[in-house]
């Protein structure tokens, strides 16, 4: 005896319809903006990443539309584009926030205190992960490592960093997204809004007045070894074990492209009681 399709829970349906095309307008001003990205390359192909960029740019996310786009004047198979856009995390495919808010869980910045401020995010804005606030401001998401483990715990905020956080400063840090407020990563310029930097990364250039001197450099932190290997000798930023008394230790004092931000707290999250470092769940769980 043989079984249907539907039978075997196989759905067959209709194939999905091409995606709508952009307006006219927008089409013209996206395919002067590509023209310019292609000329920096000798292959065209190798213009596909900025270009998904530039897409993203213009509608949050990475669309059915987006990517027909690209394959169009790339000359490529939309299979061909969606390979890639599916593979590269930094490419959203469905609509998210004005202000991506990863977390970083990775195994540093885990026992230093990330599960604890992703745990209290969560429950402060009412979302879980990859989801986003109602008014549209912010999208939560757990994130691999940042590449930032000597500042752990580390959030980023559309790719800035905002280092050594506490589930306190992190939850200042969204509240004053979702105000308006104007906020200054630990290094970095000022933020902008999600899709402003997916235009930057599509390699047009950042026009807000002041922006590019701010971008800043490597954190004291990071230059450390550097400055040793070179014999130079500096007062080390000390974080005390929790149950030892403070000691009297130099404090580094940050120059102007180490400046710290409101969201740049001193203490990490190791030296607050309340969130204690390492697994919050029970062994076994």
């Amino acid at each position: 005896m043989t079984t249907s399709s539907s039978e075997r829970g196989v759905g067959l349906g209709m194939p999905e319809l091409p995606p709508p095309a952009y307006p006219d307008d927008i089409r013209a001003r996206l395919e002067a903006d590509a023209r310019e990205v292609i000329a920096r390359y000798p292959d065209s192909r190798s213009a596909l990443l900025p270009l998904l960029h530039l897409v993203q740019s213009e509608d949050g996310y990475v669309t059915r539309t987006g990517m027909k786009f690209c394959a169009d004047v790339l000359e490529l198979t939309t299979a061909e584009v969606t390979a890639v856009a599916t593979f590269y995390s930094m490419y959203r495919r469905r609509p998210s926030g004005d202000y991506q808010v990863g977390v970083c869980t990775n195994t540093l910045c885990a026992v230093m205190g990330g599960d604890a401020i992703f745990e209290t995010l969560q429950e402060h804005l009412g979302v879980g992960n990859g989801e986003t606030t109602g008014d549209g401001k912010v999208t939560l998401e757990h994130i691999e490592c940042n590449a930032a483990c000597d500042y752990a715990p580390v959030v980023m905020v559309n790719w800035e960093f905002f280092d050594n956080q506490t589930p306190a400063s992190a939850t200042r840090l969204v509240d004053d997204l979702r105000a308006g407020q104007i906020v200054e990563p630990t290094r970095g310029a000022r933020l902008c809004t999600f899709k402003e930097t997916a235009r930057i990364l599509a390699g047009f250039p950042d026009e807000r007045p002041g922006a590019v001197e701010e971008g800043g450099s490597a954190g004291h932190a990071s230059l450390v070894g550097l400055r040793l290997a070179k014999g130079e000798t500096q007062p080390a930023r000390v974080v005390h074990p929790r149950d030892a008394a403070p000691r009297e230790e130099p404090v580094h004092e940050p120059s102007p492209t180490e400046r710290l931000s409101s969201h740049d707290p001193v203490d990490t999250s190791a030296s607050d009681p309340a969130h204690p470092s390492g697994p919050t769940a029970e062994e076994g769980e």
